[in-house]
């Protein structure tokens, strides 16, 4: 971090210390719990050490913000099965091999022989599909409003292309819906969110305005370097400490209050909205995205349907309850011990923006910002 900003956040944390203290002795709640929606905020948040640096009674919690995290097991059991058919390509992105399906997962897949490929976008799998033209190349639409547009335009790019053997296996999520369903729920107890940086390009601002009106809670839209975030929580203190909600934008660099239009627009074209599980949270309506009818043939769902077993687990992980903010990742009984990045018992444990796995690589260390 440069010099400059770290005045800037010794700045930051000194005020966001003095409104907490006042908060103290002028009201009887005595922790205010603010919560990070995006898994980039969460490992932003560690890498900087900012949680140490906070006065006691602010405690920072993650929520549902890695989209690997809150991919169903039985999604991934599908996508295992489509790899074990003849013929047939899974190309998908990195973080998606570890996670673990009901009984295993595709990176045991790919080491029993199935044809499995790591892409970085998904307009990657059109040069496969037409490389591979005998083969159904099947990419796994795993993400949230962000790499969803891009999904989008490659069904746009592969019906011009005429590229027949390219499908879509479709598991996009929406953060506005899953917001909402934190907040009617009892166990979760929150007073203000750290919203997405990276969601709110495409959405905008406005797409959260409902939670200071629906709900009475603030939000503040920010980047990811430390003093974008440590202001973010200032600006959250202040709007707490005068009893006042609004959903702020401090991310004006590249969010516009009303997103990118051009995006929503190839998005709304090829998608539709529907409910969607998410894992260890349950089903949350008009959370998820599908294909529309006149795009079916790239639903490889529609086009070749699987059927699989999935099989519910019953062991110790406490997955749902850390993507919902409801304990914090060394609350598991399983954290660090049986569960650890190399050998993950849950999904919070595998992608890099997982939770549990920034708790576990920078929980105890403490990285000065002053």
């Amino acid at each position: 971090m440069l010099n400059s900003d770290k005045k800037v956040a010794a700045r930051y944390v000194s005020e966001i210390k003095r409104l907490a203290s006042n908060l103290l002795v002028k009201s009887d709640k005595k922790t205010i719990r603010l919560m990070e929606v995006c898994g980039t905020h969460t490992v932003a948040i560690f890498r900087a050490g900012i949680r140490q640096f906070l006065p006691d009674n602010i405690e920072l919690v993650s929520g549902p913000g890695c989209p690997v995290c809150v991919t169903n097991d039985d999604y991934i059991d599908k996508a295992i099965a489509y790899s074990k058919l003849d013929n047939v390509i899974i190309a998908t992105f990195g973080d998606m091999l570890k996670v673990p399906g009901s009984k295993s997962s595709l990176n045991e897949a790919q080491a029993d022989g199935a044809d499995i490929r790591i892409v970085y976008s998904p307009l990657d799998s059109i040069n496969i599909a037409k490389e591979n033209p005998n083969k159904r190349v099947i990419f796994l639409a795993v993400g949230f409003e962000t790499t969803a547009p891009t999904a989008a335009a490659t069904v746009l790019a592969a019906k011009s292309q005429n590229v027949k053997n390219l499908f879509m296996m479709s598991a996009q999520k929406l953060v506005p819906p899953a917001l909402k369903m934190l907040l009617n729920d009892d166990e979760v107890k929150v007073d203000g969110f750290i919203l997405p940086g990276h969601v709110a390009v495409i959405i905008g601002s406005e797409a959260f305005k409902f939670l200071a009106e629906e709900y009475k809670i603030s939000g503040v839209v920010t980047g990811f370097e430390p003093p974008d975030i440590l202001r973010s929580i200032l600006r959250l203190m202040m709007m707490i400490d005068n009893n006042h909600s609004e959903v702020l934008n401090e991310y004006t660099s590249v969010v516009k209050s009303e997103g990118n239009v051009s995006a929503q627009k190839i998005l709304n074209q090829v998608y539709e909205v529907v409910d969607s599980d998410w894992r260890g949270i349950g089903s949350i309506k008009n959370s998820g995205l599908k294909l529309r009818d006149e795009f079916a043939e790239f639903d490889i769902e529609q086009v070749m349907p699987v059927q699989v077993d999935t099989v519910s687990k019953h062991n110790a992980c406490r997955c749902g309850e850390v993507l919902r903010g409801v304990i914090t990742p060394h609350k598991c009984p399983l954290f660090g011990k049986h569960c650890i990045p190399t050998h993950a018992v849950g999904p919070c444990m595998v992608s890099v923006e997982g939770v549990c796995a920034a708790w576990y690589k920078y929980g105890s260390s403490k990285f000065l910002i002053n």
